[in-house]
């Protein structure tokens, strides 16, 4: 797995050595399993909160968490078309969840898996990134102090390199206490 203190792995790859943007070329790779898992956090104010009837918040729109995963996995199906150096990949597997944290702040997640000659880190990315603005944008007429505070990778998996965040370990031994 890659050292995240070490730096990055190597040189920017959508760089072209004439220095403009680049698909990669990924047709001499070999395909392989890859899987990437990322997470949003949303900070949801008291009055956000106070809609929170069995662990989903209901909204004049409807049932916010639910509509927030089909958000999240239509937006990963897409994010070639939102990142314009992503490859096109049928996605194989996409699941989200959406949990409350001890605070009562909603944590997504979105896995992405394909078998590909590409990773799947932007698809989680977007994934999880889409569902928690969805969360926003179905409790705004609630209150604007809804903050996304946070959208990362967690772990991804096949590819050239595994990699491992070591705020996964700390998140996932916090939400089993």
């Amino acid at each position: 797995m890659h050292d995240p203190g070490a730096g990055p792995p190597g040189p920017l790859t959508h760089v072209s050595p004439a220095g403009q943007p680049a698909m990669v070329d990924v047709g001499a790779k070999p395909r392989s399993a890859r899987r990437a898992r990322a997470r949003a956090e949303v900070h949801l104010p008291p009055a956000v909160r106070a809609l929170l009837r069995d662990g989903e918040l209901h909204g004049a729109k409807g049932p916010v968490f639910q509509t927030a995963i089909t958000a999240g996995v239509m937006a990963a199906k897409k994010t070639s078309e939102l990142i314009p150096l992503c490859h096109p990949i049928g996605l194989d597997r996409c699941d989200l969840t959406v949990e409350l944290d001890a605070a009562g702040n909603a944590v997504v997640t979105c896995v992405a898996a394909v078998e590909h000659k590409t990773g799947v880190e932007m698809e989680a990315l977007t994934g999880a990134a889409v569902a928690a603005l969805t969360i926003y944008d179905m409790c705004k007429a609630v209150s604007h102090d809804i903050a996304i505070r946070e959208v990362r990778l967690l772990e991804k998996s096949g590819g050239k390199s595994d990699y491992r965040a070591a705020e996964a370990d700390r998140a996932e031994a916090g939400s089993r206490t």
